[in-house]
């Protein structure tokens, strides 16, 4: 439904965007993932064809957006950056307004103005101008127009930029509603966000795919896929460094907050982890250390976007079982 091809897009001497190709399917979420000045919003106009690419194209449901843009852009939804809208209309009068340039005749605009209101909450402020609304509320507005003429594809940029968190919840939960019969473009600086609502991601920088796959592939990437955590009581950390002397292990980290500790245990080379979680386990009960949590991690998609990004930030410090622990 989404087929980007080679996308290129040049401001004088500088590539803001250098080669993209990807495509999204019928029912899937694609979250777009990268740093600051990544290329994930002009990468977003040029698909939407607010902005003309340099070179390469997208077609939208088969139709190219750069050679038959209006036949395109009638099939999606769009909700920009900031999600303009003229501050001095109402929520209601903003939505009538998009399904009349829509073309909706008067039944169905207001079957679709229902719609989209009661998917955004957007109730309580119909009739207070725009202007006067809360930032979260402006966004609810910009989702709604999005959405008012039930686009077969959805390319949305931070949907939930200024909500708040029961308000994030109900926009993800719409965006999942609505994915089942729709290909589905969100860009998004919030990690949680692609594991709660996107089946596939791409992480860009410097206007290149560094890395794609669904959120637990890109996940296993993580340095600690793998890692046994244990977490602890502070107090009984001694305790945990006499018990990993005698395992075998590579190396561990730790993270503590407030009173509670967690080792990040990672195994020695050509040693499974789940062989290394047993060895743990066991060492645990015999020593009677009563942990918090003992698990397996998966990973973090936040540990992959900083090593790929060049942004990671260390969080934790050695945990060396013969010495103190020193910073890592």
């Amino acid at each position: 439904m989404i087929e980007v091809e080679h996308l290129v897009k040049k401001f004088g001497d500088f590539t803001a965007v250098n080669d993209l190709s990807f495509a999204v399917a019928r029912g899937q979420v694609m979250g777009f993932l990268g740093p600051n000045g990544a290329g994930k919003s002009t990468t977003m106009k040029m698909i939407t064809g607010f902005l003309r690419p340099t070179s390469g194209t997208a077609r939208i449901m088969g139709m190219d957006i750069c050679d038959n843009m209006l036949a395109a852009q009638r099939q999606f939804g769009y909700l920009p950056e900031g999600a303009p809208a003229w501050p001095d209309m109402t929520p209601r009068a903003f939505l009538q307004f998009i399904t009349q340039i829509r073309g909706l005749d008067k039944a169905a605009a207001r079957a679709a103005e229902g719609r989209a209101i009661d998917m955004t909450e957007l109730h309580g402020v119909l009739d207070q101008p725009i202007d006067t609304l809360s930032k979260g509320y402006r966004r609810r507005v910009g989702l709604a127009q999005a959405i008012v003429h039930d686009p077969q594809v959805l390319v949305m940029d931070e949907p939930t930029d200024g909500l708040d968190p029961n308000q994030k919840f109900q926009v993800r939960r719409a965006i999942t509603e609505m994915a089942r019969d729709k290909a589905i473009i969100i860009s998004t600086h919030i990690l949680e966000e692609v594991d709660a609502v996107c089946g596939a991601a791409m992480i860009i920088d410097r206007g290149q795919i560094v890395a794609e796959g669904t959120p637990s592939e890109l996940a296993k990437r993580s340095r600690y896929s793998g890692a046994v955590a244990l977490t602890l009581a502070q107090e009984k950390l001694p305790d945990a460094r006499r018990l990993l002397a005698g395992i075998t292990h590579k190396d561990a980290e730790l993270v503590t907050r407030g009173d509670e500790s967690t080792l990040h245990i990672f195994a020695a080379d050509g040693q499974e982890p789940g062989s290394l979680l047993a060895d743990i386990r066991a060492a645990v009960s015999e020593a009677g250390l009563a942990p918090r949590a003992l698990a397996l991690e998966t990973g973090r998609l936040d540990d992959v976007f900083g090593a790929l990004t060049g942004k990671a930030r260390p969080t934790a410090i050695a945990f060396d079982t013969n010495a103190e622990e020193t910073a890592s």
